[in-house]
């Protein structure tokens, strides 16, 4: 008899809560993907390549893991108390009947891991499924298609992923189940009317709502212009003053539902509609501004996360596949090219390679001594454009710059298959690095008038084109702007002062045999025998996944989380709310409402309440993305911001379609309540 109870109580909370029971399912899949990224093959892979990125990647996961589980303990905890609340008459009634409160407190107890594991039971399996289609994602994104790809299945995430889950579940169910548990029967048995906030003079939400729009105009305007991004001051400023002007905003909204009332008076349940609508959100306005902030979080990190993933700048120029350094050294500098030669020699691997080249690095002896002035000058007369204010700035910043003799970058030009430059005593190409190159064609326009700049008091010309070959392998090592001067050129202003960077090119007919990522694993395996330390193509290539990664997969895994809890914590307000207001429904009914005409008016109801966060949400898209996008692409690829953008706001009108199946989902839990209520009346 106890077991048919706890099956039926289960079964019955399933249905009644079908999106809570949905979100926990939800909760358990995010679970398992990102604690299994770490026993991907892909990743496995390139860890095996000794990326330090992926490393620093996988050093995140506890702490997202951690994160995950205060936000969905609090979910959860909200979700619960809810239904808590909703059946307590009914633990009244047992109690009243004679069940012991620790029979009661067993009952609860067996009904919630029933519904636990079989949300688990659910969960993993679609978890395992998403997870591998992931890694194959994942392993198209940076181009290591030709791996094998093999199924994985990670027992530790597995584990963790249940220990997690059940680990929340149980804390609050001993916190709810204790204090439901130890009410006294009568107040178990009472009714608690929902209550309605003390409603202060129109003029003060009128006054909320402009405050709120003002201060959401500021956050607008901080994150679109990139003033956000200036400091940690002003980031936090900037959320401040959204979150801020969000919540007023809904604090003031009685005045904006008060003229929706008026418009329609004469229809049909209108006013009903919306006095619900307004007690709803009087009562739970902060909630309602906080879950609109969450799925406005969700929207910009998911914009954003694809945007940049579709972005990958996997595609620039290859010349280089090592640069070499000593060992007992952790830099790249001052490695004499002899000696790298004769160490390859003596290890065999001399054949390995096509081309051994240097490339020198240096600084005018005298500091602050160069002025891009005319340079500057002719940038600003160039058309207006948000690229053109960055380079403008930052030119005026570079009041030195690095030097790079002519000989060993013609050397670099003639490995990439280009022609080499050509300069006289006065002249110098201007090359700048691809992360500080924001629009390439805009800095050529400025080169075609040949303008004079100033090193150490001389007057020279730059002529050509930018220059932006990578120098090393390394991308962290990146220059932002330098000057290609003739040889003695450079060593008259660096006084022979200067770092030594030594790169290696892989022999043709060995990566055509092998493959690159092959001949670079095999390589490396070699080079680990000798004194040289080095850093490979593909080890920069896992550093570039560390960005692509952190900024798309996580951000998309963080969007899911925020998305799941909002929409979760709204219906299940409004869920909640509707079954304290049952009296209202049941006068409704005696007053000859059928049930068609409650479903249309429970509907309209669940429209609006979801509505209003997410038109607020989906509004603050647009510029919340934009300015995340400001934020975190690099200037290389801001030429595409544009698509960027586009990019993302796709994704975010993709996540409206998913926010129209919450609200589905709801509105058919809603009718299902209605339906209850109208069984009595139908038995008369």
């Amino acid at each position: 008899m106890f077991s048919k109870l706890v099956s039926r109580n289960s079964k019955r909370d399933r249905k009644n809560n079908g999106l809570y029971f949905s979100s926990m399912v939800l909760s358990i899949i995010s679970f398992y993907i990102i604690l299994s990224l770490s026993h991907q093959d892909v990743m496995i892979f390139l860890k095996q390549i000794e990326s330090d990125a992926i490393n620093k990647l996988f050093s995140m996961i506890p702490i997202l893991y951690v994160a995950t589980l205060f936000i969905l303990f609090f979910l959860v905890y909200f979700a619960s108390s809810m239904q808590m609340e909703r059946r307590k008459h009914e633990f009244g009634v047992y109690l009243t009947l004679g069940m012991r409160r620790s029979k009661l407190f067993l009952l609860l107890l067996l009904e919630d891991l029933r519904n636990s594991v079989l949300a688990l039971g659910i969960g993993l399996p679609i978890s395992i499924l998403i997870s591998e289609l992931i890694s194959l994602i994942t392993a198209k994104i940076v181009g290591l298609g030709i791996i094998e790809h093999q199924f994985s299945l990670s027992t530790t995430a597995l584990l963790y992923t249940v220990i997690g889950f059940l680990a929340v579940k149980l804390a609050v169910f001993v916190l709810l189940s204790a204090k439901t548990a130890n009410m006294e029967i009568g107040n178990l048995l009472s009714y608690s009317p929902s209550g309605m906030k003390k409603l202060l003079p129109k003029g003060v939400y009128l006054l909320a709502s402009v405050f709120g729009m003002l201060l959401l105009g500021i956050a607008y305007y901080l994150g679109m212009s990139g003033r956000s991004w200036e400091s940690v001051i002003t980031m936090g400023i900037t959320v401040l003053l959204g979150t801020l002007g969000t919540i007023l905003l809904f604090f003031g909204m009685r005045l904006f539902i008060d003229l929706l009332v008026n418009l329609g008076s004469n229809r049909k349940l209108h006013t009903y509609n919306f006095r619900q609508i307004q007690e709803l959100v009087i009562q739970r306005s902060t909630i309602l501004a906080i879950c609109s902030l969450l799925i406005f979080s969700a929207l910009c990190l998911f914009g954003a996360g694809v945007a940049i993933a579709s972005g990958n700048s996997g595609n620039q120029t290859h010349v280089l596949d090592y640069t070499f350094r000593d060992s007992k050294q952790e830099t790249d500098e001052n490695l004499d090219i002899d000696t790298v030669k004769k160490e390859l020699e003596a290890s065999g691997l001399a054949s390995q390679f096509s081309k051994i080249l240097q490339i020198k690095v240096g600084k005018p002896k005298e500091p602050e001594s160069v002025s891009f002035e005319q340079f500057i000058k002719v940038l600003k007369e160039q058309k207006d454009s948000k690229n053109k204010e960055i380079l403008v700035h930052n030119f005026q910043k570079y009041i030195s710059s690095h030097l790079l003799p002519l000989s060993e970058y013609n050397e670099l030009r003639k490995a990439a298959g280009l022609l080499p430059l050509e300069l006289t005593s006065k002249e110098a190409y201007l090359y700048m690095g691809k992360d500080f190159l924001p629009d390439e064609s805009l800095v050529n326009s400025v080169l075609k008038t040949n303008p004079q700049i100033k090193v150490m008091g001389n007057d020279v010309k730059l002529i050509g084109e930018v220059q932006s070959l990578p120098i090393v392998t390394d991308r962290e090592i990146t220059l932002s702007v330098a000057l290609i001067v003739p040889d003695e050129v450079f060593m008259s202003y660096t006084d022979g002062q200067y770092s030594n960077y030594v790169s290696g090119i892989l022999a043709p007919e060995l990566v055509k045999e092998k493959g690159l990522m092959k001949a670079i694993s095999d390589t490396n395996e070699k080079l680990n025998q000798t004194s040289l330390g080095y850093e490979s193509y593909i080890q920069n290539m896992g550093r570039q996944l560390f960005y692509i990664i952190s900024a798309s997969y996580i951000t998309i895994y963080l969007a899911i989380i925020f998305l799941v809890v909002a929409n979760t914590i709204i219906g299940v307000q409004f869920l909640m709310g509707q079954r304290q207001s049952y009296r209202r429904y049941q006068t409704l009914i005696h007053l000859g409402a059928n049930y068609e005409t409650l479903c249309k008016s429970s509907e309209k109801q669940v429209n609006w309440y979801f509505g209003l966060p997410i038109a607020l949400a989906l509004i603050s898209s647009s510029f919340g993305v934009s300015s995340l996008l400001t934020g975190i692409v690099p200037a290389s690829v801001r030429m595409a911001m544009g698509q960027k953008f586009i990019t993302a706001m796709l994704v975010v009108l993709l996540l409206a379609g998913f926010e129209v199946i919450y609200i589905r989902i709801v509105k058919k839990n809603s009718n299902k309540y209605l339906l209850s209520l109208m069984e009595p009346k139908r038995e008369e």
